[in-house]
């Protein structure tokens, strides 16, 4: 049994160094700056939607 886990450790600990291709420091900017742009845009798209959305229904109520 504790042979075992220990294998199992010993698999995950070599796949984690040898057989995982971790990104670049330049790969991984590029990639967070991706993210936050593409975060930033669909932020502005919500906001924007829930504006018109927002005077729509104001200028709706007000004809009641």
């Amino acid at each position: 049994m504790m042979e075992n886990i220990r294998a199992l450790f010993k698999e995950y600990s070599d796949e984690l160094l040898y057989k995982v291709q971790w990104p670049t420091l330049e790969n991984l900017q590029s990639s967070t700056v991706t993210v936050l742009i593409a975060s930033l845009m669909i932020a502005l798209i919500i906001f924007a939607m829930d504006a018109v959305f927002q005077f729509g229904m104001d200028g709706l109520y007000s004809l009641f």
